[in-house]
């Protein structure tokens, strides 16, 4: 697998949260979800993968070089956080006037046609705009520099349904360029099943899996069964369980081979919302 990002062992301590080891990798022209609770260790994950804060222990690498071994590097990667990174007294126009002396590979000209396409004011101080429209003005920014790769860190938070639709679209464009990749930390897992190749899930600092969402969606399935048929599941093939009223609801790896081994049982597809809040309300059998 051809990676643009890999994380190995990355560690950080801290008084009550360790992240513990992660690892993964992001392929070349493929969008990677990052989920978890909130505290999981997603957003201490991207701040140490951009070297943000100190990492204890473990190596990241961008087209197999370290962050802080490039300038290039830099000019390559497009990150947008969880709110405005600018004074809120510049403007747009002058936000790009900021990126035009930031970055070698700033275009002007596309980030005038993202501020159009976004509906964004030149010369409305961004304390004037919406969080949704302050959040459009980062993406915006992040895109026209060029970048081969976007972090993005809850950056369709505080948008609509409509333009998170939009949005979304825009970071497909983006890595129809097979040498483009994303990496998507978000709480709102109907996005990521939309446009996500890949999905990690981190709970409690450590990474659960990473898994195609193909794998997720197609072959993962909820067993809803009463405590008789419960008590007779082959415990080694479940992978979290919690008792909900007068009903077991239990994730397996293969809900076809569920449905033919508990013909009695109902079994259901598992969004990604159902995995998560399994995994992180129930208990894990192993």
């Amino acid at each position: 697998m051809d990676s643009i990002l890999q994380v190995n062992n990355l560690t950080k301590q801290y008084d009550g949260f360790k992240l513990d080891h992660v690892s993964f990798s992001v392929p070349k022209g493929a969008i990677m979800g990052l989920i978890g609770e909130n505290g999981a260790g997603k957003s201490t994950t991207i701040n140490a993968i951009l070297d943000l804060i100190y990492k204890d222990e473990g190596t990241v690498t961008f087209w197999g070089q370290e962050l802080s071994g490039s300038k290039q590097l830099k000019e390559d990667i497009g990150v947008v956080f969880d709110g405005i990174n600018f004074y809120e007294t510049l403007t747009p126009a002058k936000v790009g006037k900021i990126g035009r002396t930031a970055y070698k590979q700033w275009d002007a000209h596309l980030y005038q046609e993202y501020l159009k396409h976004f509906q964004l004011p030149l010369d409305k101080e961004i304390k004037t705009l919406s969080k949704g429209m302050k959040m459009k003005l980062c993406i915006a920014f992040a895109l026209s520099h060029k970048p081969k790769m976007l972090i993005l860190d809850e950056a369709t938070s505080g948008l609509d349904p409509v333009m998170r639709d939009d949005i979304l679209e825009v970071f497909l464009d983006f890595v129809q360029d097979e040498t483009h990749s994303i990496l998507m930390s978000s709480h709102i897992t109907t996005d990521l099943e939309k446009v996500a190749d890949y999905i990690t899930f981190i709970h409690q600092g450590k990474v659960l899996f990473c898994k195609t969402k193909d794998e997720l969606r197609y072959n993962y399935g909820i067993i809803r069964c009463g405590a008789a048929l419960f008590d007779q599941l082959d415990k080694d093939e479940i992978l979290a369980y919690r008792k909900d009223d007068y009903q077991w609801n239990v994730l397996v790896a293969d809900k076809e081979k569920a449905k033919r081994k508990y013909k009695n049982a109902v079994v259901d597809d598992a969004t990604i919302d159902d995995i998560l809040l399994l995994y992180v309300k129930g208990d894990q059998a192993k």
